[in-house]
């Protein structure tokens, strides 16, 4: 039985927390910088840049090795580094140590397609150690709102408190509880519920010593750029400026569109050349699965998904069944988790009016991608021209309806947000389209063996 000694009054929800979690109660431990820690491996991210370019495997890129010298010293920074962890009894009793400042991590921001997130990668597989994560910045984010969910389900209400419960804390334990390195792919900020938390998880999560790699196509000032009550979002800029290193790689060229050549072909123009050709592709990938061709359903989060065309791990779909259908993120990655290759047919030309399908898909790309899932897809355009922002007009019913239930008035500050203008669709799509260039070259094809 362990006896807790408060110095002050403990708000009930905190307990509760603590009452599901036994292991804060045990854990008095304080550490910083370990003196016994595991030597980290010989190869650093900067002699592993520099071994590539000798073999002729990368570019030789002054910029990507200037960012490289700055991961370099993130590498050196956390080698033998261990946040200190401060148990219930240090935090309740008080403390007389000040904490130490955690190793500056790095937010590389710059041009799609320049090497960012194969930098953060080579980074990534440079640290030898355990407690580090690697993830989508948008699949974060679903995982941090279905903790908050379920950190709620435990909350006693207490009518007689005026301050809410805060699920931020005890949501930052959990994911700090084995991770303190965390890698993000693609931070961006579009949705206003995850702008509106930010502030307060990452406070949360650099108290707690966690270290920040991320990539981004956006600078920090420009994270949620005309988003809806961004005012109450640009603290989070400051934390953020605080806690990394901010750098911008841009060297104008997009190694992704330079890397497509002629002899492989996974995208079609829409015709009846294209059916032929997918038709080919479709079989010859299901003679190589010891299934028949048939349809399949996916149990997603309690909804059954159903999928009409599928032979083992291959899908031939379309664009309707992936993107006028309300699937999401979560919906996504279950199909990288049951299919290694998914044909995309039927994809049009994309403008506003279409926008809910253009999320949905730029999100499909990007999972897809980051899950190295082989893809097949026949459009109305090229690549390059799939996307256009003209098409909608200036005030469409969806719009009103949007603009009444935010009780948001024609000419005001949030009239301009870029949930009407389109901005963040327009932003986001030119990542899709150098992600839609490399998908086709054999390089990405043959790595899927490699990822799984």
């Amino acid at each position: 039985m362990a006896c807790v000694f408060a110095k002050k009054p403990v708000n009930i929800n905190f307990i509760n927390f603590l009452l599901h979690r036994p292991f804060y109660l045990l854990q008095t431990q304080c550490c910083n910088y370990s003196d016994n820690a595991k030597p980290a491996d010989s190869e650093s991210p900067l002699e592993v840049l520099k071994m590539k370019i000798s073999k002729g495997e990368l570019m030789n890129d002054e910029y990507q090795l200037k960012i490289a010298e700055q991961l370099q010293r993130v590498y050196q920074d956390v080698r033998g580094y261990e946040p200190e962890k401060e148990g219930f009894l240090a935090k309740w009793m008080g403390k007389s140590k000040k904490k130490k400042k955690s190793p500056k991590g790095l937010y590389l921001y710059g041009a799609v397609g320049g090497g960012k997130t194969m930098l953060m990668d080579l980074f990534y597989n440079c640290c030898q150690m355990q407690n580090k994560k690697r993830v989508h910045f948008h699949s974060f984010m679903l995982n941090v709102h279905s903790k908050i969910h379920e950190v709620k389900k435990t909350v006693v209400r207490d009518t007689t408190k005026l301050k809410p419960f805060d699920p931020i804390p005890p949501v930052a334990a959990s994911i700090t509880e084995n991770t303190w390195l965390l890698c993000f792919d693609e931070f961006q900020v579009t949705d206003i519920a995850d702008a509106m938390i930010l502030k307060r998880l990452f406070t949360e999560l650099f108290e707690r010593g966690v270290v920040v790699v991320a990539t981004s196509n956006r600078s920090p000032d420009d994270l949620y750029k005309n988003g809806l009550q961004r005012g109450n979002f640009l603290p989070f800029i400051q934390v953020l400026k605080d806690h990394c290193q901010i750098s911008s790689l841009d060297s104008g060229i997009d190694y992704r569109a330079k890397s497509v050549s002629g002899s492989e072909k996974h995208y079609f123009i829409r015709g009846e050349e294209a059916e032929k050709g997918i038709e080919k592709i479709f079989k010859y990938l299901c003679s190589m699965e010891n299934d028949v061709v048939r349809a399949r359903t996916l149990n997603i989060k309690g909804r059954n998904v159903i999928f009409n065309k599928t032979c083992g791990q291959v899908m031939d779909s379309t664009f309707t069944e992936l993107c006028d259908r309300p699937l999401g993120a979560s919906d996504y990655i279950e199909i990288c988790q049951a299919f290694h290759t998914v044909i995309i047919r039927d994809v049009p030309q994309l403008n506003l009016k279409l926008k809910s399908q253009a999320r949905r898909f730029i999100t499909l790309i990007d999972t897809l991608y980051d899950n190295k899932v082989r893809v097949v897809i026949s459009a109305s355009a090229p690549y390059k021209q799939l996307f256009v922002p003209e098409g909608e007009e200036e005030y469409t019913d969806e719009k009103r309806m949007l603009m009444d239930d935010l009780k948001i008035s024609h000419g005001s500050e949030d009239h301009k947000s870029n949930i009407f203008t389109g901005e963040e669709e327009q932003f986001a799509f030119d990542r899709t389209v150098s992600r839609l260039a490399e998908m086709q070259t054999a390089a990405y094809w043959d790595q899927w063996e490699h990822h799984r």
